[in-house]
């Protein structure tokens, strides 16, 4: 099953990493333009990148962005076994 999850994982990681690094970077520049360099120009073009609404994609580059972190997570948490069943064996003289 780790190899089924491991798989898919591997796939929406290496499909989301330019968008989500694209995310990243103009997330930390619109920060940096607007509250130390006061540059609203600036603030404003990064945020048309930020959301791709210079290639017509607003309204759904975040939600693709959102559900690709989700498939991350939830393939990553299944893989590091956390919520598997850990098998408990019964001691043999404590039957009364």
């Amino acid at each position: 099953m780790k190899r089924v999850f491991r798989k898919h994982h591997r796939l929406i990681a290496i499909s989301i990493c330019v968008p989500l690094s694209l995310s990243v970077v103009t997330g930390i520049g619109i920060t940096i333009a607007e509250q130390w360099l006061h540059q609203e120009e600036l603030v404003g073009l990064l945020i048309k990148v930020h959301t791709l609404e210079i290639l017509g994609l607003a309204a759904i580059y975040p939600l693709l962005n959102g559900l690709a972190v989700i498939g991350l997570i939830v393939t990553g948490l299944s893989m590091t076994s956390l919520f598997s069943q850990r098998h408990n064996p019964k001691s043999g003289g404590d039957r009364t």
